[in-house]
């Protein structure tokens, strides 16, 4: 499994729904199951970005899927970044020249 953090921020329609945010966190976690992609941590920020979400995926495709099936229910826009845990780096930075 590949692992992904997820920056994000409510959009217009969802910063007046905020309240049902806590909802739309465990529907948004049933939903990347359909894509086998399994929430690992969810969490509310204060600052540049509302959200931040860690994600473990199959594949590029399946995180890709979830983010767009989310971003088309119109309340949060993201940005997805690929994440490396210490044994990954160790392993990357092993192959260097």
């Amino acid at each position: 499994m590949a692992a992904y953090v997820v920056l994000g921020n409510f959009t217009d329609q969802g910063i007046r729904n905020v309240k049902d945010s806590p909802k739309r966190a465990d529907a948004f976690r049933e939903m990347a199951k359909t894509f086998g992609v399994t929430v690992k941590e969810l969490v509310w920020t204060q600052g540049r970005y509302d959200f931040v979400t860690v994600l473990d995926a199959p594949d590029e495709p399946a995180v890709m899927s979830l983010s767009l099936s989310l971003g088309a229910l119109g309340n949060v826009r993201t940005e997805t970044l690929r994440a490396y845990s210490a044994a990954d780096m160790t392993k990357i930075v092993g192959k260097m020249l």
